[in-house]
């Protein structure tokens, strides 16, 4: 079996996992007081930052779970997703209304990606 790179690993969670050339990696925004438009940036550029440090990029996303505490925030989200992606590399998505861990998260993503 290939082997399981933890990286930031703690008790309860990892802040990415890497197993035969996949990534995987869950974000959430940093700054809680902040509206659905910001926390969505926070959570993309902290995404792309990971991707490239780790040898994968956005690009390379192959599957996505976007977790919104309101689904009729949608169109906000998908407005900075579509600028976000490059053309013609759209993973599978999913986008569902949760009740995050935090009250004050809007957005919670989840991405696997080739490495």
């Amino acid at each position: 079996m290939s082997p399981i790179t933890r990286i930031g690993t703690t008790a309860r969670w990892s802040d990415v996992v890497i197993h035969n050339g996949t990534l995987y990696v869950v974000e959430v925004p940093a700054t809680l007081e902040a509206d659905l438009q910001t926390q969505t940036r926070e959570v993309l550029e902290s995404l792309t930052r990971l991707l490239e440090t780790h040898g994968s990029g956005v690009d390379k996303i192959l599957m996505a779970t976007i977790y919104l505490k309101e689904i009729g925030d949608i169109a906000a989200f998908n407005e900075l997703w579509d600028a976000w992606l490059p053309a013609g590399s759209a993973p599978v998505r999913c986008c569902v209304q949760a009740r995050l861990a935090h009250d004050d998260f809007k957005v919670e993503i989840q991405l696997t990606a080739a490495v």
